[in-house]
Protein backbone atom coordinates (compact mmCIF):
# COMPACT_ATOMS: atom_id res chain seq x y z
CA UNK A 1 0.00 0.00 0.00
CA UNK A 2 1.33 3.21 -1.26
CA UNK A 3 1.56 5.73 1.93
CA UNK A 4 1.20 9.39 1.14
CA UNK A 5 2.53 12.51 3.88
CA UNK A 6 -0.82 12.47 5.44
CA UNK A 7 -0.72 8.71 6.35
CA UNK A 8 2.91 9.82 8.15
CA UNK A 9 1.11 13.38 10.50
CA UNK A 10 0.86 11.79 14.09
CA UNK A 11 -2.90 11.14 14.65
CA UNK A 12 -4.52 12.44 17.70
CA UNK A 13 -4.96 11.57 20.78
CA UNK A 14 -7.19 8.63 21.89
CA UNK A 15 -8.32 10.94 24.68
CA UNK A 16 -8.76 14.32 22.59
CA UNK A 17 -12.63 15.00 21.91
CA UNK A 18 -14.02 13.96 18.85
CA UNK A 19 -12.20 10.80 18.00
CA UNK A 20 -13.19 7.35 17.43
CA UNK A 21 -11.34 4.52 16.16
CA UNK A 22 -13.50 3.65 14.01
CA UNK A 23 -13.57 7.13 11.94
CA UNK A 24 -11.34 7.06 9.26
CA UNK A 25 -8.10 8.81 9.82
CA UNK A 26 -8.96 12.27 7.51
CA UNK A 27 -11.73 13.05 10.01
CA UNK A 28 -9.36 12.45 13.50
CA UNK A 29 -6.54 15.01 11.93
CA UNK A 30 -9.40 17.46 11.98
CA UNK A 31 -9.27 16.95 15.73
CA UNK A 32 -5.63 17.93 15.78
CA UNK A 33 -4.30 19.69 18.94
CA UNK A 34 -4.05 23.55 18.71
CA UNK A 35 -1.55 25.56 19.38
CA UNK A 36 -0.60 27.30 22.76
CA UNK A 37 -2.49 30.50 23.04
CA UNK A 38 -0.62 33.36 22.94
CA UNK A 39 -1.32 36.56 25.83
CA UNK A 40 -0.49 39.09 23.38
CA UNK A 41 -0.13 38.83 19.52
CA UNK A 42 3.66 38.50 18.62
CA UNK A 43 5.07 41.61 16.63
CA UNK A 44 6.99 41.92 13.67
CA UNK A 45 10.25 40.67 13.65
CA UNK A 46 13.08 43.55 14.16
CA UNK A 47 15.19 44.41 11.34
CA UNK A 48 18.77 43.92 11.91
CA UNK A 49 21.41 45.53 9.48
CA UNK A 50 24.22 43.60 9.56
CA UNK A 51 27.60 44.97 10.71
CA UNK A 52 30.45 43.69 9.92
CA UNK A 53 31.69 40.19 11.40
CA UNK A 54 27.69 39.77 11.30
CA UNK A 55 26.37 36.45 9.20
CA UNK A 56 23.58 37.22 6.72
CA UNK A 57 21.20 34.88 6.24
CA UNK A 58 21.21 33.12 2.55
CA UNK A 59 17.81 33.12 2.49
CA UNK A 60 15.64 35.80 0.59
CA UNK A 61 13.25 38.03 1.99
CA UNK A 62 9.39 37.26 1.84
CA UNK A 63 7.63 38.62 -1.67
CA UNK A 64 6.75 41.76 -1.51
CA UNK A 65 9.48 43.03 1.05
CA UNK A 66 10.61 46.21 -0.08
CA UNK A 67 15.07 46.19 -0.37
CA UNK A 68 16.47 48.77 1.19
CA UNK A 69 19.09 50.67 -1.03
CA UNK A 70 22.95 50.71 -0.25
CA UNK A 71 22.87 54.57 1.47
CA UNK A 72 19.17 54.35 2.48
CA UNK A 73 19.19 55.15 6.26
CA UNK A 74 17.17 52.71 9.05
CA UNK A 75 13.45 53.65 9.18
CA UNK A 76 12.97 55.77 12.30
CA UNK A 77 10.59 54.20 14.32
CA UNK A 78 6.90 55.00 14.68
CA UNK A 79 5.94 57.61 17.47
CA UNK A 80 2.85 56.05 18.50
CA UNK A 81 5.32 52.62 18.72
CA UNK A 82 7.26 54.83 21.04
CA UNK A 83 4.69 56.12 23.33
CA UNK A 84 3.69 55.28 26.69
CA UNK A 85 0.78 52.88 27.40
CA UNK A 86 -2.57 54.80 27.57
CA UNK A 87 -2.70 53.54 31.76
CA UNK A 88 -0.50 51.55 33.75
CA UNK A 89 -0.36 48.44 35.06
CA UNK A 90 -2.09 46.97 38.04
CA UNK A 91 -0.30 46.33 40.97
CA UNK A 92 -0.26 42.90 42.10
CA UNK A 93 0.31 42.09 45.64
CA UNK A 94 2.48 39.52 45.97
CA UNK A 95 3.33 39.81 49.57
CA UNK A 96 6.48 41.89 48.78
CA UNK A 97 6.49 45.68 49.97
CA UNK A 98 6.40 48.21 47.52
CA UNK A 99 9.29 50.59 46.61
CA UNK A 100 9.92 53.77 47.97
CA UNK A 101 8.35 56.62 45.78
CA UNK A 102 10.99 57.77 43.75
CA UNK A 103 12.37 61.31 44.89
CA UNK A 104 11.40 64.43 42.90
CA UNK A 105 13.59 65.60 40.02
CA UNK A 106 16.04 68.57 41.33
CA UNK A 107 14.71 71.91 40.58
CA UNK A 108 18.00 73.95 38.93
CA UNK A 109 17.64 77.63 39.33
CA UNK A 110 18.16 79.47 36.10
CA UNK A 111 21.89 80.44 35.37
CA UNK A 112 23.27 83.41 34.83
CA UNK A 113 25.43 83.57 31.69
CA UNK A 114 27.71 86.19 31.03
CA UNK A 115 28.00 87.35 26.87
CA UNK A 116 30.02 84.28 25.20
CA UNK A 117 29.59 81.76 27.63
CA UNK A 118 27.51 78.57 27.14
CA UNK A 119 24.24 77.57 29.53
CA UNK A 120 24.66 74.79 31.54
CA UNK A 121 21.71 72.92 32.72
CA UNK A 122 21.31 70.19 35.31
CA UNK A 123 23.55 66.98 34.63
CA UNK A 124 21.54 64.16 32.75
CA UNK A 125 21.21 60.71 33.42
CA UNK A 126 23.83 58.82 32.51
CA UNK A 127 26.21 61.48 31.63
CA UNK A 128 29.57 62.61 33.65
CA UNK A 129 30.15 66.17 33.73
CA UNK A 130 32.15 67.24 30.81
CA UNK A 131 34.69 70.04 31.96
CA UNK A 132 34.71 72.82 29.77
CA UNK A 133 37.92 73.74 28.39
CA UNK A 134 38.94 76.78 26.08
CA UNK A 135 38.93 75.74 22.47
CA UNK A 136 41.47 77.38 20.04
CA UNK A 137 38.64 80.06 19.26
CA UNK A 138 37.96 80.89 22.94
CA UNK A 139 34.36 80.10 23.20
CA UNK A 140 34.26 78.25 26.48
CA UNK A 141 36.00 80.18 29.09
CA UNK A 142 35.65 79.58 32.70
CA UNK A 143 33.64 82.11 35.57
CA UNK A 144 36.00 83.95 37.90
CA UNK A 145 39.83 83.86 36.60
CA UNK A 146 41.70 87.02 36.21
CA UNK A 147 45.04 88.31 35.49
CA UNK A 148 46.03 87.39 39.41
CA UNK A 149 45.62 83.98 38.60
CA UNK A 150 47.61 83.89 35.71
CA UNK A 151 50.68 86.02 37.48
CA UNK A 152 50.26 83.89 40.88
CA UNK A 153 52.70 81.23 39.15
CA UNK A 154 55.32 83.34 39.31
CA UNK A 155 54.89 83.28 43.31
CA UNK A 156 57.72 81.04 44.61
CA UNK A 157 57.62 80.26 48.15
CA UNK A 158 60.38 80.79 50.03
CA UNK A 159 63.56 78.35 50.89
CA UNK A 160 63.73 77.45 54.53
CA UNK A 161 65.98 79.21 56.37
CA UNK A 162 69.94 78.13 56.52
CA UNK A 163 72.24 78.75 59.44
CA UNK A 164 74.96 81.68 58.29
CA UNK A 165 76.80 82.16 61.54
CA UNK A 166 78.13 80.24 64.53
CA UNK A 167 78.82 76.73 64.27
CA UNK A 168 75.83 75.66 62.44
CA UNK A 169 77.21 77.90 59.65
CA UNK A 170 80.47 76.74 59.79
CA UNK A 171 79.28 73.33 59.24
CA UNK A 172 77.41 74.25 56.38
CA UNK A 173 80.55 76.05 54.57
CA UNK A 174 82.92 73.41 55.45
CA UNK A 175 79.92 70.99 53.98
CA UNK A 176 79.58 73.00 50.65
CA UNK A 177 76.36 73.12 51.61
CA UNK A 178 75.45 69.47 51.93
CA UNK A 179 74.71 69.75 55.37
CA UNK A 180 71.98 72.79 56.20
CA UNK A 181 70.73 73.40 59.32
CA UNK A 182 68.20 75.97 60.59
CA UNK A 183 69.70 78.81 62.16
CA UNK A 184 70.06 78.87 65.94
CA UNK A 185 67.59 81.30 68.29
CA UNK A 186 70.51 84.46 68.45
CA UNK A 187 70.59 84.21 64.67
CA UNK A 188 66.75 84.02 64.42
CA UNK A 189 66.51 86.74 66.52
CA UNK A 190 69.02 88.72 64.66
CA UNK A 191 66.95 88.22 61.43
CA UNK A 192 63.94 89.12 62.87
CA UNK A 193 65.64 92.52 64.06
CA UNK A 194 66.78 93.75 60.31
CA UNK A 195 63.36 92.50 58.80
CA UNK A 196 61.81 95.16 61.23
CA UNK A 197 64.54 97.54 60.60
CA UNK A 198 63.95 97.24 56.39
CA UNK A 199 60.32 97.31 56.62
CA UNK A 200 58.39 99.69 54.96
CA UNK A 201 57.38 102.70 57.23
CA UNK A 202 54.69 104.51 54.71
CA UNK A 203 55.94 107.80 54.39
CA UNK A 204 58.53 110.24 56.06
CA UNK A 205 59.18 108.90 59.66
CA UNK A 206 61.20 111.20 62.04
CA UNK A 207 63.37 109.93 64.86
CA UNK A 208 63.66 112.66 67.78
CA UNK A 209 66.63 111.85 70.23
CA UNK A 210 66.36 113.84 73.35
CA UNK A 211 68.02 114.35 77.11
CA UNK A 212 68.90 118.28 78.55
CA UNK A 213 71.91 117.02 80.19
CA UNK A 214 75.06 117.18 78.33
CA UNK A 215 77.34 114.04 77.92
CA UNK A 216 74.12 111.62 77.86
CA UNK A 217 74.47 109.88 74.78
CA UNK A 218 72.61 111.70 72.35
CA UNK A 219 75.08 112.16 69.55
CA UNK A 220 76.42 108.51 69.41
CA UNK A 221 72.89 107.53 69.64
CA UNK A 222 72.00 109.29 66.51
CA UNK A 223 74.80 107.96 64.80
CA UNK A 224 74.40 104.72 65.31
CA UNK A 225 70.87 104.90 64.38
CA UNK A 226 71.50 106.52 61.37
CA UNK A 227 74.22 104.25 60.49
CA UNK A 228 71.77 100.78 61.78
CA UNK A 229 69.45 102.11 59.36
CA UNK A 230 71.15 103.11 56.43
CA UNK A 231 73.23 100.10 55.87
CA UNK A 232 69.86 98.02 56.33
CA UNK A 233 67.43 100.09 53.84
CA UNK A 234 70.09 101.08 51.23
CA UNK A 235 70.22 104.76 52.23
CA UNK A 236 68.08 107.53 52.06
CA UNK A 237 68.52 108.50 55.74
CA UNK A 238 69.35 111.63 57.05
CA UNK A 239 71.06 112.99 60.49
CA UNK A 240 70.70 115.80 61.47
CA UNK A 241 71.60 118.19 64.62
CA UNK A 242 69.10 120.63 65.94
CA UNK A 243 71.37 122.24 68.10
CA UNK A 244 69.84 125.54 68.54
CA UNK A 245 73.92 127.34 69.08
CA UNK A 246 76.84 124.83 68.85
CA UNK A 247 76.28 120.82 67.99
CA UNK A 248 78.98 118.13 68.20
CA UNK A 249 77.42 115.74 65.70
CA UNK A 250 79.69 116.95 62.85
CA UNK A 251 82.81 116.58 65.62
CA UNK A 252 81.70 112.82 65.55
CA UNK A 253 80.65 112.15 61.53
CA UNK A 254 83.08 111.35 58.76
CA UNK A 255 84.61 114.71 57.46
CA UNK A 256 83.59 115.08 53.75
CA UNK A 257 84.91 117.66 51.36
CA UNK A 258 83.18 120.62 52.44
CA UNK A 259 82.26 122.54 56.19
CA UNK A 260 79.18 123.27 55.35
CA UNK A 261 76.37 123.44 57.78
CA UNK A 262 72.50 123.81 58.78
CA UNK A 263 72.95 127.44 58.30
CA UNK A 264 74.71 127.70 54.87
CA UNK A 265 71.48 125.36 54.09
CA UNK A 266 69.04 128.02 55.39
CA UNK A 267 70.22 130.60 53.89
CA UNK A 268 70.14 128.71 50.14
CA UNK A 269 67.16 126.90 50.58
CA UNK A 270 65.05 128.98 47.83
CA UNK A 271 66.81 127.08 45.38
CA UNK A 272 64.93 123.80 46.78
CA UNK A 273 61.78 124.72 47.36
CA UNK A 274 61.12 125.02 43.44
CA UNK A 275 61.45 122.45 40.90
CA UNK A 276 64.64 123.15 40.11
CA UNK A 277 66.36 120.86 43.56
CA UNK A 278 68.02 118.33 43.54
CA UNK A 279 69.93 115.38 45.20
CA UNK A 280 73.11 116.32 43.78
CA UNK A 281 72.54 119.56 44.74
CA UNK A 282 72.12 118.89 48.63
CA UNK A 283 75.03 117.08 48.58
CA UNK A 284 76.87 120.36 48.61
CA UNK A 285 75.52 121.26 52.52
CA UNK A 286 75.11 117.05 54.16
CA UNK A 287 77.88 114.94 54.61
CA UNK A 288 78.44 111.67 53.45
CA UNK A 289 79.42 108.60 55.69
CA UNK A 290 80.47 106.75 53.07
CA UNK A 291 79.53 103.10 53.63
CA UNK A 292 77.33 103.44 56.41
CA UNK A 293 73.97 105.14 53.96
CA UNK A 294 73.59 107.60 55.57
CA UNK A 295 74.04 111.78 55.65
CA UNK A 296 74.85 114.09 57.99
CA UNK A 297 73.42 117.85 58.33
CA UNK A 298 75.87 119.81 61.36
CA UNK A 299 74.56 122.27 62.78
CA UNK A 300 77.28 125.66 63.29
CA UNK A 301 80.13 124.61 64.81
CA UNK A 302 81.26 128.06 65.41
CA UNK A 303 80.79 129.27 69.49
CA UNK A 304 79.82 132.92 67.91
CA UNK A 305 77.15 131.98 65.79
CA UNK A 306 74.45 134.04 64.84
CA UNK A 307 70.96 133.92 66.20
CA UNK A 308 69.43 131.01 67.80
CA UNK A 309 67.21 128.87 65.05
CA UNK A 310 63.56 129.22 65.30
CA UNK A 311 60.91 126.93 64.83
CA UNK A 312 59.97 128.35 61.05
CA UNK A 313 63.23 128.08 60.44
CA UNK A 314 63.08 124.39 61.64
CA UNK A 315 59.38 123.79 59.71
CA UNK A 316 61.52 125.24 56.48
CA UNK A 317 64.27 123.01 56.46
CA UNK A 318 62.13 120.16 57.19
CA UNK A 319 59.98 120.54 54.52
CA UNK A 320 63.06 120.88 51.93
CA UNK A 321 64.91 117.84 53.14
CA UNK A 322 61.70 115.42 53.49
CA UNK A 323 61.43 115.72 49.32
CA UNK A 324 65.07 114.00 49.68
CA UNK A 325 65.41 111.33 52.75
CA UNK A 326 62.58 108.68 53.68
CA UNK A 327 64.00 108.85 57.65
CA UNK A 328 65.60 111.80 59.50
CA UNK A 329 67.35 111.12 62.81
CA UNK A 330 67.13 114.86 65.07
CA UNK A 331 69.49 115.32 67.53
CA UNK A 332 68.70 117.92 69.82
CA UNK A 333 70.21 120.74 71.96
CA UNK A 334 70.02 120.95 76.02
CA UNK A 335 67.50 124.10 76.14
CA UNK A 336 64.10 122.40 76.30
CA UNK A 337 62.18 125.94 76.10
CA UNK A 338 63.94 126.80 72.54
CA UNK A 339 61.59 127.19 69.82
CA UNK A 340 63.11 124.82 67.72
CA UNK A 341 63.78 121.70 70.32
CA UNK A 342 59.83 122.27 70.65
CA UNK A 343 59.21 122.28 66.76
CA UNK A 344 61.28 118.82 66.61
CA UNK A 345 59.40 117.55 69.05
CA UNK A 346 55.86 118.49 67.75
CA UNK A 347 57.39 116.75 64.57
CA UNK A 348 58.66 113.48 65.98
CA UNK A 349 57.21 110.69 65.24
CA UNK A 350 59.26 108.39 67.76
CA UNK A 351 60.91 109.86 70.77
CA UNK A 352 64.02 108.08 72.01
CA UNK A 353 65.85 109.04 75.67
CA UNK A 354 69.05 108.29 76.08
CA UNK A 355 70.95 108.46 79.34
CA UNK A 356 73.74 107.12 80.79
CA UNK A 357 73.89 104.39 84.05
CA UNK A 358 74.54 107.47 86.34
CA UNK A 359 71.60 109.07 88.47
CA UNK A 360 72.07 112.70 87.08
CA UNK A 361 71.78 112.04 83.53
CA UNK A 362 68.49 109.54 84.62
CA UNK A 363 67.12 112.26 86.85
CA UNK A 364 67.47 114.68 84.53
CA UNK A 365 65.39 112.38 81.67
CA UNK A 366 62.87 111.74 83.97
CA UNK A 367 61.95 115.25 84.70
CA UNK A 368 62.27 116.08 80.85
CA UNK A 369 58.96 113.24 80.37
CA UNK A 370 57.35 114.84 83.64
CA UNK A 371 57.69 118.12 81.31
CA UNK A 372 56.53 116.48 78.09
CA UNK A 373 53.33 115.04 79.72
CA UNK A 374 52.34 118.31 81.31
CA UNK A 375 52.63 119.96 77.94
CA UNK A 376 50.16 117.40 76.40
CA UNK A 377 52.44 114.73 74.82
CA UNK A 378 51.84 112.05 77.28
CA UNK A 379 51.56 109.86 74.21
CA UNK A 380 54.42 110.44 72.89
CA UNK A 381 56.09 109.64 75.61
CA UNK A 382 54.31 106.16 76.10
CA UNK A 383 55.69 105.27 73.07
CA UNK A 384 59.27 106.16 73.67
CA UNK A 385 61.98 103.85 73.50
CA UNK A 386 64.97 104.65 76.22
CA UNK A 387 68.35 103.30 75.75
CA UNK A 388 70.67 103.44 78.72
CA UNK A 389 74.78 103.46 78.15
CA UNK A 390 76.70 101.45 80.15
CA UNK A 391 79.99 102.67 81.71
CA UNK A 392 83.33 100.88 81.41
CA UNK A 393 82.73 99.59 85.09
CA UNK A 394 79.10 98.85 86.51
CA UNK A 395 80.78 100.35 90.49
CA UNK A 396 78.71 102.24 91.76
CA UNK A 397 75.98 102.12 89.45
CA UNK A 398 72.41 101.53 90.42
CA UNK A 399 71.15 99.92 86.99
CA UNK A 400 67.59 98.03 88.16
CA UNK A 401 66.33 101.37 89.41
CA UNK A 402 66.86 103.09 86.06
CA UNK A 403 65.52 100.05 84.50
CA UNK A 404 62.56 99.85 86.71
CA UNK A 405 61.56 104.17 86.57
CA UNK A 406 61.80 104.05 83.19
CA UNK A 407 59.90 100.64 82.01
CA UNK A 408 57.02 102.19 83.54
CA UNK A 409 56.93 105.32 81.67
CA UNK A 410 58.29 104.15 78.60
CA UNK A 411 57.57 101.34 75.88
CA UNK A 412 61.11 99.77 76.12
CA UNK A 413 64.41 99.91 77.88
CA UNK A 414 67.55 98.63 76.30
CA UNK A 415 71.12 98.59 77.22
CA UNK A 416 74.27 100.05 74.67
CA UNK A 417 77.44 98.30 75.69
CA UNK A 418 80.64 100.16 76.62
CA UNK A 419 82.46 100.96 72.96
CA UNK A 420 86.17 102.59 73.71
CA UNK A 421 85.28 103.60 70.15
CA UNK A 422 82.14 105.49 70.74
CA UNK A 423 83.81 107.04 74.18
CA UNK A 424 86.81 108.56 72.90
CA UNK A 425 85.23 111.73 71.03
CA UNK A 426 86.71 111.04 68.04
CA UNK A 427 85.03 110.83 64.76
CA UNK A 428 83.40 107.41 64.58
CA UNK A 429 85.14 104.69 62.40
CA UNK A 430 81.93 102.64 61.61
CA UNK A 431 83.85 99.60 60.32
CA UNK A 432 85.80 99.43 63.54
CA UNK A 433 82.80 99.00 65.42
CA UNK A 434 82.58 95.70 67.84
CA UNK A 435 80.06 92.70 67.23
CA UNK A 436 78.31 93.10 70.37
CA UNK A 437 77.67 97.11 69.68
CA UNK A 438 76.86 95.84 66.43
CA UNK A 439 74.04 93.73 67.67
CA UNK A 440 73.65 96.08 70.48
CA UNK A 441 72.12 99.09 68.15
CA UNK A 442 70.49 96.51 65.85
CA UNK A 443 67.92 95.87 68.75
CA UNK A 444 67.56 99.10 69.86
CA UNK A 445 66.81 100.40 65.93
CA UNK A 446 64.10 97.37 65.95
CA UNK A 447 62.73 98.51 68.67
CA UNK A 448 62.50 102.23 67.44
CA UNK A 449 61.38 100.81 63.93
CA UNK A 450 58.51 99.02 65.87
CA UNK A 451 57.05 102.80 66.37
CA UNK A 452 57.25 103.90 62.80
Amino acid sequence: MEHTEEDTMPLHRPDAPGWSPFAPPELNRQYAAPQEPQPYPAGPEPVRHPRSGDHVPSEPPPPGTPMPGPEAAPAEPDAASLAPPAAPFEPVDDGWPAPPPAAPAEQYPPAQHSPGQQPQGPPQAGHLPVPAFPDHAGALERVGVTADDFASRRVVPPRPPVAETGLRGALHRLSLGIVALPPGPRERARQRAVETVRRNFGGLRQITVVNPKGGAGKTVAVLMLAMTFGRHRGGYVLAWDNNETQGTLGMRAQQDFHVRTVRDLLRDLDHFRGPTGRIGDLSQYVRAQGGAMFDVLASDESATAGEMLTSQSFGDLREAVSRFYKLIVVDTGNNVRAANWQAAIDATDQLVVTMSARNDSAETAARMLDHLEQTGRRDLVRGAVSVVSMPAHRKDVDLPAVQRHFAARTRAVLLAPYEKLLDSGEPIRYDSLSKASSGAWLRISSAVAEGL
